[in-house]
């Protein structure tokens, strides 16, 4: 940058002679000034300008100086080369969950069990639950424990309704029973249960009908009627043949024998009628 000095009479001394630090100084302050407030476009530091989101001309050889706050989006991030905004402080460790106490809940759990079944004794702590087939075509294979006999299986077994729960026996109002095997094996099941069923009576010197009227403590009692009636696993329903167990093909191809079945089916009715037709017409001509 080059300083220009005009004119020397600005900076003299009292005794008239002259200064020259008091008009060096002088000019280059102004000279600053002149330059830091018109500065043509090609001096402007760009790491400067970066920032501005709009710039203002005065003229074609003047920059505005004023700055404004800059606007952060996805796009320019990797354009400024700025770090994403970003908060690493969660305070997580006032919400992590521990599980050191997991041997006593063992015990508690244990212990819970023991005093259900001995405020239930002597009867089981769980219900009769039928055998359903698992959903989807993928486990439909299985058998498991259902939420419930339905009406028709209690209807069949001749146990109402109302005096399933009573006994031990769980009711599902919702199913339905679409095939006869499921609802044959499931009653069989109410009544192999009904045969081992000890009913108490209400009253010890009033029994009513269906009590048990022998001494309980000569009989052998169970605590779990899953482990008394246990689901037992059904077959995978196929079986390996060997190869010379395989029938034999269909002559002329399976596709083409529906075909023409089907093509029968529809036809025969209009094949009758066109043969009666023509008898008839046969006939009028003799």
């Amino acid at each position: 940058m080059r300083i220009l000095i005009f004119g020397a009479r600005q900076g003299m001394s009292p005794r008239g002679h002259e200064n020259p630090l008091t008009n060096l100084t002088s000019l280059i302050l102004r000279n600053f000034n002149d330059f830091r407030t018109t500065t043509t476009g090609a001096h402007v530091d760009r790491k400067q300008t970066q920032w501005r989101s709009s710039t203002t001309r005065r003229s074609s050889a003047t920059v505005s100086t004023s700055q404004s706050k800059p606007r952060f989006n996805d796009a320019n991030y990797h354009e400024l080369r700025l770090t994403p905004p970003t908060d690493f402080r969660k305070d997580w460790q006032r919400r992590v969950r521990t599980h050191f106490d997991q041997p006593g809940r063992k015990t508690r759990r244990r212990t819970a069990r023991q005093a259900k079944a001995a405020a239930l004794a002597p009867r089981p702590v769980d219900k009769l639950r039928p055998i359903v087939r698992c959903p989807t075509v993928k486990y439909n294979r299985r058998v498991r424990a259902g939420r419930g006999f339905t009406l028709t299986e209690l209807k069949e077994a001749g146990i109402s309704k109302s005096l399933a729960p009573t006994i031990g026996i769980s009711v599902d109002f919702r199913r339905q029973n679409l095939s006869e095997e499921s609802l044959a094996a499931n009653v069989a099941r109410l009544k192999a249960y009904k045969e081992r069923l000890i009913l108490l009576p209400r009253k010890s010197n009033a029994p009513k009908k269906g009590d048990t009227k022998t001494d309980v403590a000569s009989l052998d009692k169970v605590a779990s009627i899953a482990a008394a009636l246990p689901i037992a696993s059904v077959s995978a329903g196929f079986s390996e043949i060997k190869k010379s167990e395989i029938p034999a093909a269909v002559e002329g191809g399976a596709y083409t024998k529906l075909r023409i079945a089907r093509s029968n089916a529809r036809y025969q009715g209009a094949r009758e009628k066109r043969a009666r037709d023509k008898a008839e017409a046969e006939t009028a001509k003799k």
